[in-house]
């Protein structure tokens, strides 16, 4: 393939799809790498500058990104292993430094990442905002109800849910808190469980947003270990003086309403119900 000839410097002997555009190559120095063509413009960068954001810190493990161009990303190749419950406390800790780390403001693209970006098939817009609620409501609440009712999924009562949420982000977000660097796509699928033993982000979203996002999108879809992570992930918060505000999880299913709408514009059906319930319940 041309994409690893490029980002390599080898010669791909032989390939296997890992599906959604992906395959496993192996090179005839030794190794392997996955080269991943991008859902759509951006994608690509989009993937390679996220991981290469989540990455400087070393607080969690993310393959190393070889290279990438307009429509491919090549990065290292990690072998699955299975999941145990030392590797899931280990990264809630380190998932805890990686949101310190911190953004330049809610909703800003990794450095030299695209405003235009993507999440799994769907497109995301990343730019900064003032602050959370302007941001959740303007760029991950709005946009993707709009396509719901354009295409008849939700009607105007339905919408309205929607609208009252977000006129009361303000109230319903909590207590402030600064920009957390978020992997933004991390559900369970994207917690990947290597033969080293120890759990890696892969395929990520990342912008700046609120650290309770990442955490609701991992109980979503039913992240082994969950409760261990969780467990890891308040002990380094608050070991660096930032603990997880009170009331967080009953914020779960505000912060669950961006991945549910995402899916409900995808791929319709139960979603469309699951989103409406979330947005119901977060406004208690």
């Amino acid at each position: 393939m041309a994409a690893v000839r490029r980002y390599t410097d080898a010669t791909p002997l032989h390939c296997y799809r890992l599906g959604g555009g992906a395959a496993v190559v192996s090179l005839d120095g030794g190794g392997q790498v996955v080269a991943k063509e991008g859902a759509g413009p951006n994608a690509a960068r989009a993937e390679a500058t996220g991981l290469m954001w989540l990455g400087e810190s070393g607080d969690v493990p993310v393959p190393a990104v070889h290279g990438y161009g307009d429509d491919w990303v090549v990065m290292d190749y990690v072998p699955p292993g299975p999941a145990h419950p030392e590797a899931a406390k280990a990264f809630g800790r380190g998932l805890a430094a990686l949101h310190l780390r911190g953004a330049p403001g809610f909703g800003s693209p990794p450095p030299d990442g695209p405003a235009d970006a993507w999440i799994g098939l769907a497109p995301m817009r990343n730019e900064p905002h003032v602050d959370w609620p302007s941001f959740y409501a303007s760029t991950r609440i709005e946009p993707y109800v709009r396509t719901c009712v354009d295409r008849g999924v939700y009607d105007t009562d339905e919408a309205a849910v929607f609208d009252a949420v977000c006129a009361r982000l303000p109230e319903l977000q909590g207590p402030p808190e600064p920009p957390a660097r978020l992997h933004g796509d991390a559900w369970s699928g994207n917690v990947h469980w290597s033969d080293d033993g120890r759990a890696w982000l892969i395929d990520p979203a990342a912008h700046g947003g609120h650290r309770e996002t990442d955490l609701a999108m991992l109980r979503l879809f039913g992240t082994p270990l969950l409760e261990h992570i969780l467990g890891g992930y308040a002990e380094g918060a608050a070991d660096a003086g930032s603990p997880l505000a009170d009331g967080w999880q009953d914020r779960v299913p505000l912060h669950q309403l961006f991945p549910l709408l995402v899916h409900t514009v995808l791929f319709g059906g139960g979603y469309a119900r699951q989103a409406l319930r979330a947005a119901r319940a977060a406004l208690g």
